[in-house]
């Protein structure tokens, strides 16, 4: 072969092997894919414990139904019970799970586009949203909210 082939070559499996070098002291030898598999399995396997004990900055639905089980009661036939409650309740302040006894002041957001952002309906198949009704917003009651004729914890109409 001729020189200007073989000197390309060279590079790039000079390149590559600096590569390997590199990764193989770089990434920590428990990292890979673990039996969650490919899609969100890639972690390291050493840090798990870690992270259960990471202290969670935001409350789960728990919290919320100590306060407002007449919101759980309706909310539990619901489509949006897979929902979190933040989704919806904005928090204007972070409280750490280590100060329970704090109480977050919350905004309730009445906006069309609160609901909009899993309800507008999409022009095309197979988005993974076919199971959620959307809506034309510029034909289903575009002046008014929709919390003026469907409650978000129980989302028929009332």
């Amino acid at each position: 072969m001729k020189n200007h082939v073989l000197r390309p070559l060279f590079v790039v499996i000079a390149g590559v092997l600096a590569l390997l070098v590199v990764r193989y002291f770089m990434v920590p030898e428990d990292f890979g894919a673990h039996e969650s598999g490919y899609m969100y399995g890639w972690h390291r396997k050493g840090n798990e414990q870690e992270w259960k004990d990471f202290k969670v900055k935001y409350m789960q639905k728990d919290y919320c139904f100590d306060c407002h089980s007449d919101k759980q009661e309706a909310i539990k036939g619901s489509p949006h019970v897979i929902i979190s409650c933040q989704n919806c309740h904005a928090r204007e302040g972070v409280v750490a799970a280590d100060h329970p006894d704090v109480t977050p002041k919350m905004h309730i957001d009445r906006g069309r586009e609160q609901c909009l952002r899993c309800h507008a309906k999409l022009p095309y198949k197979g988005s993974g949203r076919m199971f959620v009704r959307g809506i034309n917003n510029e034909e289903h009651n575009p002046e008014a909210m929709c919390v003026d004729c469907h409650n978000p914890h129980s989302p028929g109409f009332e």
